[in-house]
């Protein structure tokens, strides 16, 4: 017996949360939406939470997707604090903490994910920063102080905005990952030991190759051991080793799942009443002709823009390919499609660490980097949708 029924409804009030919602307004101006949420804020974008709030260039006030008044003047029902435990995707409902039950006609699972934990004795205490949420950023904007050392866990896209930010902040930072160089899962070798190296002129600390092995909370400081042997004593702990995307009311709805909910191309599930968006949909990418999941701010945004089009009966596929981006320091960067450093890659750079890099697989580009260049990522997912091979000088100047 459910308590209240609505036309929409959206799990997760995230920013997939929020741009579905919008898109099924837009469409269907009077059917009834709900967003649910478990954290106490309305939907924001997380990107600042790294960057610019330390930065100053933002304040918290800005990083909101809308002004609450928004959703009360679109007749959104925003419901925050509250966790859906299971969804009766035979009875077309879910379930929430307080043991309500909520009905649908047609459900959105935009739950993203949860910081992975360091899996190693002491790992999961609960001062260490697994940093995700604006109240992890509050938390930790409140807790730390000129002078402190700090240990950022992590040297990929959360670990160097982090590390990098704490050293805005005065703290003594010292980096552990098992790369050999800081982002060295995406950037090609010259330009991953470039960054390694300003990070170390900047004083950072950088213990590459290695990873914790215990951590010990002991009077309000750390005592790390690595597997190396070296032993790092800090006051905070922040860790940035990525999320894992939560299943679990896709499990309870019984989808299809492998690393992500398995949606088609309108980024429906396996149940025709149930789509799923942002960081726990697997999603055809059909630029690239395989099956893809992304962690991204622009993912987020654009699927669940599409998924909320297609809830109130657009049928429009999702094509889009989607950017991520990311500022260390001096070097800005955004990238589209496939980046990786086992892939081969054709740099062009026309200065200190200004340029482009494409990346190769099977002759084909699947992936551009744009270095200290913005605004260039269009000519980028063009040459990605090309289905030749493209020669190493019709790349050179390219972008």
């Amino acid at each position: 017996m459910t308590s209240q029924s609505y036309t929409y409804c959206i799990v997760g009030a995230g920013l997939a949360g929020a741009s579905a919602a919008k898109a099924v307004r837009e469409i269907d101006p009077g059917g009834s939406i709900v967003l649910i949420g478990e954290e106490a804020h309305p939907p924001y974008h997380r990107p600042p939470l790294s960057k610019d709030l330390w930065m100053g260039e933002k304040q918290e006030r800005d990083i909101f997707v809308n002004d609450v008044s928004w959703y009360e003047d679109n007749t959104i029902d925003l419901l925050l604090k509250t966790r859906v435990e299971a969804v009766d995707a035979s009875a077309g409902a879910v379930t929430t903490d307080s043991g309500k039950s909520i009905g649908y006609e047609k459900l959105l699972l935009a739950t993203g994910g949860r910081p992975g934990t360091i899996p190693v004795p002491g790992g999961d205490d609960e001062s260490i920063f697994y940093f995700r949420t604006l109240e992890d950023y509050r938390k930790l904007s409140a807790t730390i102080h000129k002078g402190q050392k700090a240990l950022v866990i992590g040297g990929g896209f959360i670990g160097s905005e982090m590390a990098a930010a704490l050293h805005t902040q005065e703290l003594s930072v010292t980096m552990i990952f098992p790369e050999k160089h800081i982002c060295g899962m995406i950037f090609p070798l010259d330009l991953a030991r470039d960054i390694h190296r300003e990070y170390e002129e900047k004083g950072i600390a950088i213990r590459a190759g290695d990873t914790p092995e215990s951590i010990e909370h002991v009077d309000g400081s750390y005592r790390v051991r690595t597997n190396s042997g070296t032993q790092i004593e800090c006051d905070i702990i922040v860790a940035g080793i990525g999320i894992m995307p939560r299943l679990e009311l896709a499990e309870s709805a019984g989808i299809e799942r492998d690393d992500g909910i398995i949606v088609n191309e309108y980024l429906q599930s396996s149940n025709p009443a149930i789509y799923a968006a942002g960081d726990n949909a697997s999603f055809p990418y059909a630029a690239l002709g395989a099956r893809a999941r992304f962690e991204h701010w622009d993912c987020a945004a654009s699927q669940g823009a599409t998924a909320g089009k297609n809830m109130a009966g657009a049928q429009e596929s999702y094509r889009y390919l989607p950017y991520f981006f990311s500022d260390l320091f001096d070097f800005g960067y955004e990238a589209v499609g496939l980046t990786s450093s086992r892939m081969s890659a054709v740099e062009d750079w026309e200065g200190d660490k200004k340029g482009a890099i494409y990346y190769r697989d099977d002759g084909r580009i699947r992936g551009v980097m744009t270095c200290n260049k913005f605004g260039k990522l269009d000519r980028a997912r063009t040459l990605i949708e090309q289905t030749g091979s493209t020669k190493d000088e019709e790349l050179k100047g390219y972008i």
